[in-house]
């Protein structure tokens, strides 16, 4: 009876537990452990070193079916695609295809198609019902179009399409173009998503020039309170050694000298793109697998003095033995 009233004393503090807090929990509250184990027969966490039941009564989240192959799998749920904010209505709207056919794959009468004819065309005309949606969709569609032919990553695409959002909900479009915008949000999702794009690549995506892509950029920074890291020289050496088809040793190497630049202050005040694209100058030399000043220049976008005076500066301070 002891026993059980002790025991009984270690539970009572666990069943206080919400379920918002069991999936937080990580230890035991008795021992201390780390080695929980999850009892699906009967829906409780228990600690495998001391047994005590942390949780009970685990509400569970999966479907209610079962499935043992993708046949199934596909067969039996009933959900749709996923949300994404890539769309103006966030892919929960529904769409009337043009099949006109039954649940059962039989055609439609002909008084049938008239109907679904009009519930078509009406479905079509309220799923973008004011300006703002018209503003969205024709927006998110051009985010798609520049981040398909930058071949931007999906976290991007979505980076930037809530940033638009957060820009239409500021009233902040009035008076800009919608391309302008658009542009800048992409920029503005790189840049907070770490990866290496110029504004002059942007622009060119784009058909808009630098100038408005910048001016727009500095808008939603400044409006939306942002707060963006600058761009780190290492960000753009890997992009210039996938475009110039150099191998891993160059980058490897390239990485290694932006590091000892760092370090002696070299890259505070320069370009970001000038030092990384001097440091892959000098990685190619080094490995012998030389590429022109003019090439590299290209690639980077920067001209072939900047990549001259940043070479001489790390040379120099670096204190390689170059012979060209």
């Amino acid at each position: 009876m002891v026993e059980d009233e002790k025991e009984q004393e270690y539970v009572d503090p666990t069943l206080a537990i919400s379920q918002e807090e069991t999936v937080k929990v990580q230890s035991c509250p008795e021992c201390g452990s780390t080695r929980l184990m999850r009892d699906y027969e009967t829906a409780e966490i228990v600690c495998m070193n001391c047994g005590l039941i942390v949780a009970q009564k685990i509400a569970d989240r999966g479907p209610e079916w079962r499935a043992f192959d993708e046949e199934q799998r596909t067969k039996r749920t009933r959900v749709g695609a996923p949300l994404t904010y890539t769309i103006h209505d966030k892919g929960l709207s529904t769409m009337i295809d043009w099949h006109d056919k039954d649940v059962y794959g039989k055609s439609l009468s002909p008084g049938q198609k008239a109907q679904v004819y009009r519930l078509r065309k009406w479905q079509r005309r309220i799923r973008v019902s004011d300006a703002t949606e018209r503003n969205l969709a024709y927006a998110l569609s051009e985010i798609t179009k520049i981040a398909n032919n930058l071949n931007l990553p999906k976290n991007i695409l979505e980076t930037a399409s809530v940033i638009y959002r957060k820009a239409v909900k500021e009233r902040l479009i009035r008076g800009r173009s919608i391309q302008g915008v658009t542009a800048a949000a992409i920029y503005l999702a790189c840049r907070q998503c770490g990866l290496a794009r110029t504004l002059e690549e942007i622009a060119q995506a784009s058909s808009v020039n630098k100038k408005e892509v910048g001016r727009s950029y500095r808008f939603l920074i400044r409006e939306l309170d942002y707060s963006i890291p600058p761009l780190k020289p290492s960000q753009y050496i890997t992009k210039f050694s996938n475009q110039l088809t150099m191998q891993g040793k160059v980058e490897e190497i390239a990485h290694k000298i932006l590091a000892a630049a760092k370090e002696l202050k070299l890259t505070s005040g320069r370009g970001p793109t000038g030092i990384a694209a001097a440091a892959s100058y000098i990685a190619s030399v080094l490995t012998g697998e030389r590429k022109t000043q003019r090439e590299i220049a290209e690639i980077a976008q920067v001209t072939e003095v900047t990549i001259r005076n940043r070479y001489k500066e790390l040379v120099e301070r670096l204190m390689f033995h170059i012979s060209l």
